[in-house]
């Protein structure tokens, strides 16, 4: 026989005999199997329902959410519903939420005050040093998600997007686990173009994003404490690129059998547009700016404002662009510009308008959203403004930026960034197929600070900063574990 408890979220059975306590149901997950997490995830499960612990008893492993007391000994409980304080979000560093209209949401930029925190450690040329490590997914290619999803505490999932495995971190038992498809759900898996997802907002239980597959547009559930996932179907159709949000609006395209058409919806009501003749893979993520959203590709871009059709624009003939460089970035005036090769060297064409401009440049500059570089020096006017000299070593140097920080001071960039050091070489050359003999982690703000230093790094378009549990992380997937660097606590 068993007591059963039913708690405002939950309901638990008390063995009669043994006293301990079992997890039967809990809003929003779907089936629970309990004793197959009862060895190992005691601690994480608990954390996650907000649910008690016990202190000094061994009545149960565990209790239902809001006990204070042991029911059968009377002994007190660590009770951790209400202990633990709300953490940012992170959903990539292109998918910031709360950025202001005029920045470009869909490049890497975050409004959280990172260099408050980071550019407390000392400047260069000091080195700094590692201070966390976190073992690598088991799928290191991946995109990286931390929020509550409408839990009482902040969970890491790890998306291997190419496989379609969704992993989940463990932080009590400091272990990966790959959550198991429920029946009926589909699969993860998106290789048409490169990945976006959008994120939910005030989540329900176990509600994570809106997120593209080969085989359609889907919201995406997790049951943690089952360590599953479900899906629900929004749009069924072979996704052609991921899906974007300006305002109320999402769009994506996908494919038909006569050819790429773009979807899109406000609330309830969709619309589908016919997009007859443009590429049917490839696609960037979408940029929103200006009321539009924006997908670019190797031909040409894609543009599309609610309430009209969307136009397609191909580049002018012989130019190509350098998306491997970084991405779109502003002009002083606000229009966006996108860095590409053609028969008179490199040069930043004008994007959204059939009649572009173009502004040729002397060399390669990397970087994206006023975040940009020549060499090792920074660009802080118009992008094809002469690069700022602070140090002449910097000539010999060659930066890629990570991550922009948000702020409104334009001649003050500020973000992470990669340095190539003793590197005089074309830029192609090191973010393809060159590996790195020295590259330090830099922080760029007020302040300049090294974080680490790294040896022979090849591949660096692979790594990915990310922020969780208040702190910044950088992965790469040749490495055996993320590198960390604790932040003060982020509002």
């Amino acid at each position: 026989m068993a007591y059963r408890w039913e708690t405002p979220a939950s309901v638990w059975l008390e063995d009669d005999k043994s006293g301990r306590f079992e997890l039967v149901s809990s809003e929003g997950l779907s089936r629970i199997d309990w004793h197959a997490q009862e060895r190992g995830r005691v601690p994480d499960c608990a954390q996650l329902l907000g649910a008690s612990l016990p202190l000094s008893c061994d009545c149960s492993p565990i209790f239902p959410e809001g006990f204070a007391f042991c029911p059968n000994c009377g002994r007190a409980l660590d009770k951790l519903a209400g202990q633990y304080k709300n953490q940012p979000d992170w959903w990539g560093p292109w998918s910031d939420q709360f950025l202001p209209r005029h920045v470009p949401h869909g490049l890497p930029v975050t409004m959280l005050a990172l260099g408050d925190s980071l550019e407390e450690r000392p400047a260069a040329p000091a080195i700094g040093r590692v201070e966390l490590a976190m073992p690598v997914p088991p799928n290191a290619e991946c995109v990286f998600a931390a929020g509550a999803y409408g839990f009482p505490v902040p969970r890491l999932l790890a998306l291997a997007c190419a496989r379609g495995v969704l992993q989940y971190w463990d932080p009590m038992a400091q272990l990966w686990h790959v959550m198991a498809a429920e029946p009926g759900a589909a699969s993860l898996a998106f290789t048409a173009a490169e990945y976006a997802w959008i994120p939910a907002l005030n989540p329900m239980r176990g509600e994570v994003a809106l997120l593209p597959s080969d085989t359609g547009l889907h919201r995406l559930w997790i049951n943690p404490v089952s360590e599953t996932y479900r899906t629900e179907c929004v749009l069924d159709a072979p996704l052609a690129s991921s899906p974007g949000m300006i305002r109320r609006h999402v769009a994506c395209l996908f494919n038909s059998d006569g050819g790429a058409r773009l979807w899109t919806a406000d609330g309830a009501e969709a619309t589908v547009f016919d997009c007859g003749g443009v590429p049917a893979s490839g696609w960037s993520r979408p940029i929103g700016y200006d009321d539009r959203l924006t997908w670019l590709h190797a031909q040409g871009q894609l543009s599309w404002r609610a309430g009209t059709a969307p136009q397609w624009l191909p580049w002018p003939a012989g130019w190509t662009p350098r998306a491997e460089f970084g991405g779109p970035t502003q002009s002083r005036d606000g229009r966006l510009w996108l860095i590409g090769h053609g028969a008179d060297g490199y040069s930043f064409l004008e994007l959204g308008t059939a009649t572009p401009q173009s502004e040729p440049v002397n060399g390669a500059r990397l970087g994206f959203a006023s975040l940009l570089f020549r060499r090792g020096h920074a660009v802080v006017g118009d992008p094809w403004d002469p690069e700022h000299v602070e140090d002449p070593h910097d000539d010999d140097t060659l930066v890629l930026p990570l991550l922009r920080g948000f702020n409104n001071n334009r001649s003050q960039p500020s973000g992470l960034i990669l340095r190539f050091h003793k590197y005089t070489g074309r830029a192609e050359d090191a973010l393809s197929g060159r590996t790195i003999a020295r590259t330090t982690v830099e922080w760029i703000g007020k302040r300049n600070v090294i974080l680490d230093e790294i040896v022979r790094l090849a591949r660096p378009l692979a790594c990915v900063p990310f922020v969780y549990d208040g702190c910044l992380w950088l992965h790469h997937p040749d490495w055996n574990r993320m590198r960390g660097w604790r932040l003060e606590e982020l509002s």
